[in-house]
């Protein structure tokens, strides 16, 4: 197929500047949105996503509810102006129940939702902005969002999307590029290195699979080291601010343990 644009220069670099491997920068905002148990704003590029976590909690419908484990619930808005197009998507949209349908199938068997039986854990996602890697993101910000919220999850997920031009892989692909090349979204638990979710929506050759597989689940390791950090950071700003932490004589034995509790991660 035919590309209206430079998707990889001969130089080696991408459209936005980019080399192949390189991903985005990323920022990760965990303080507290409204009256959410939990929340996370995560940018990948200019691909801006919220996720507000409620519970675990009552669930409104007796129906919904599962004896032996919690029923996790996720809806996902898109705002009209987080598009050029400025097309309005309805919940009932494909696009965004299969959306949502994935951020649920990843998160469920993740989540210790036997934690909490008859209960439900609803995960709202509000996306901001597109360009590239929604899927992505959304997932990496659930991650965080859950984190913030002190339910227990198994392991961190981390999502990373790839895809080949030609055949040269790339790594965290922009619209453009993901309108125009064969892509992937992998999300992985870093600590295990079990798969929870991939998927693609184009077709990949068999032969450039293993190398962006590989190569995703290296990303997403990234990932997870700038995950952790701004969970780390956020947890240090919150006992601080508790005055919790003792200002003078076992400090470093507060800092010690915190450190310790997320190196199990």
């Amino acid at each position: 197929m035919g590309s209206r644009i430079e998707i990889l220069n001969q130089g080696g670099f991408r459209s936005d500047g980019r080399r192949q491997f390189e991903l985005r920068d990323i920022t990760i905002d965990l303080s507290q949105q409204g009256q959410a148990d939990g929340s996370a704003v995560v940018t990948h590029g200019l691909t801006h996503v919220l996720v507000s976590i409620f519970g675990p909690r009552e669930a409104k419908i007796r129906s919904q509810t599962i004896h032996d484990r919690a029923n996790v619930n996720v809806e996902v808005g898109v705002a009209a102006f987080s598009t050029g197009d400025r097309r309005k998507r309805t919940r009932g949209d494909k696009r965004i129940l299969e959306l949502a349908a994935s951020i649920k199938s990843t998160f469920e068997p993740v989540i210790q939702t036997n934690l909490y039986p008859r209960s439900q854990i609803d995960v709202f996602v509000q996306v901001l902005q597109q360009d590239g890697g929604l899927l992505q993101a959304c997932i990496n910000a659930t991650t965080l969002a859950l984190v913030n919220a002190g339910i227990p999850l198994l392991d961190f997920v981390c999502a990373v999307t790839g895809g080949v031009h030609s055949t040269s892989p790339l790594l965290d692909l922009t619209l453009l590029e993901e309108n125009d090349i064969p892509n992937v979204t992998i999300a992985v638990m870093p600590k295990t290195g079990k798969v929870t979710l991939l998927t693609m929506e184009t077709r990949l050759h068999v032969d450039r699979f293993e190398e962006i597989f590989k190569l995703a689940t290296d990303a997403a390791k990234v990932i997870h080291g700038e995950m952790k950090t701004a969970v780390q950071s956020r947890t240090s700003m919150l006992v601080t601010a508790m005055g919790s932490a003792p200002r003078v004589g076992g400090g470093d034995v507060v800092d010690k343990d915190n450190d310790d509790r997320m190196n199990e991660f």
